[in-house]
């Protein structure tokens, strides 16, 4: 089991983002929006106590915890605690992350993490080009972030991942290399590195609507020339890619990703938190919101993003999203499991659904090996370097 953990407040929300975040908080904030915070954090709490009652009653382990956001450290230090203290005395994940962003750390917001049991930290980057930084609305330049990188080091951080998004307004092969430098010179363990998708409803995507020539975005061979050569850049460095944008020095892979990339059951705390469950564990951990008489079937279930119902009920406020079943299931294990470099598991599939995969999806699985973009390779199937340019065609035979 994974556990997730949502704050959805920042300092300013990005010009690519849509994720379900609030701007206007942090070490700035007027006294509304600290008032919220304060109501939120009492509210995810008390979810997560619940959530943490059944776990411990029903001998559930959880072997992470990620809490993202929004920005979890513009929590102030009040209000970390006592978050920090719940999640402590429910689990003892293996490995516990907390996602921050450069100009909202300082030295006793990193100490309280360590004292709480925090090990991973995942910083916000994006670009070392404080003019790419401007034209996505960052709040810091990298100044600021190698800033924070020190300073989490100093106090102990030893398995830090760095985000970097590439294909963005401004950007050229020159300044991403920079950036790719600039990165592994400070050795991080882990480098997550997305290519920019323009999400409509963001100021960026309506900036892009009003004048696509005006965001100076790469062209699709740019694109594709970024992403092999960060591949075999990251691999000079000793990082290898275990994912289609993840790259990690070995043994520093994130496992809470990984939970989720191989169909591990997860659930989330907090508004808009999502959980992946099987039917047995749903009724336990989210009773209210199972809707569904199937019990082989694995539920997506969905906290509600009203924030005033959330701080109200925060212990009854989810529904049931997706059912699926059977069929599904394999065809979800599938999709997510080929974004790994290591592929599918032969056994794996058979072992979890009892079916056979090479007689399930043979058709799709020999066509593409015959056209060189899938391989087997001992119990795994996976993409080929030229399968992997052409991933998504491919993906979309399983569903």
């Amino acid at each position: 089991m994974e556990l997730y953990v949502h704050i959805p407040f920042c300092v300013r929300k990005c010009d690519y983002c849509d994720f379900l975040s609030f701007p206007g908080f942090g070490c700035g904030a007027d006294e509304k929006h600290r008032s919220l915070s304060c109501h939120y954090t009492d509210a995810l709490c008390t979810e997560l106590k619940g959530i943490m009652t059944v776990l411990k009653d029903e001998g559930i382990g959880c072997d992470t915890c990620f809490i993202g956001g929004g920005t979890p450290s513009v929590l102030d230090l009040s209000e970390t605690e006592k978050l920090l203290k719940v999640i402590s005395e429910g689990i003892a994940p293996k490995e516990f992350t907390v996602e921050c962003n450069p100009g909202t750390l300082n030295i006793d917001k990193l100490k309280m993490y360590k004292d709480y049991g925090v090990n991973r930290l995942s910083l916000g980057l994006q670009s070392a080009d404080n003019g790419i930084l401007k034209a996505l609305g960052r709040i810091h330049t990298f100044e600021q972030f190698r800033e924070s990188y020190r300073l989490a080091e100093s106090v102990g951080f030893d398995d830090i991942n760095v985000d970097l998004i590439s294909s963005v307004p401004g950007q050229n092969m020159a300044n991403w290399k920079d950036t790719l430098e600039k990165v592994t010179e400070l050795s991080p363990k882990h480098i997550s590195a997305y290519s920019l998708i323009l999400e409509g409803g963001t100021p960026l995507y309506k900036r892009y609507e009003e004048d696509p020539d005006s965001l100076k975005l790469p062209d699709e061979d740019e694109e594709r020339e970024i992403y092999h050569y960060t591949k075999e850049y990251l691999e000079k460095q000793d990082y290898y890619r275990y994912e289609i944008s993840n790259y990690a020095k070995k043994g520093f892979e994130c496992r809470h990703n990984i939970g989720y990339w191989t169909g591990e059951e997860y659930i989330g705390a907090g508004l808009g938190a999502a959980s992946y469950l099987s039917y047995k564990n749903a009724l336990k951990l989210k009773a209210a919101a199972v809707k569904t008489d199937d019990e082989n079937s694995m539920l997506r279930i969905k906290n509600t993003d009203d924030m005033e119902f959330y701080t109200a009920s925060p212990a009854d406020c989810a529904v049931t999203e997706e059912v699926l079943g059977k069929i599904e299931q394999m065809s979800e294990y599938c999709i997510l499991g080929l974004r790994m470099t290591k592929g599918i598991s032969v056994t794996g599939f058979s072992s979890r659904y009892g079916t056979d995969i090479m007689a399930k999806y043979k058709d799709i699985i020999e066509k593409y090996i015959q056209m060189g973009l899938l391989e087997k390779d001992g119990d795994f199937i996976r993409f080929t370097e030229r399968g992997r340019d052409v991933s998504n065609t491919v993906l979309c035979e399983f569903l």
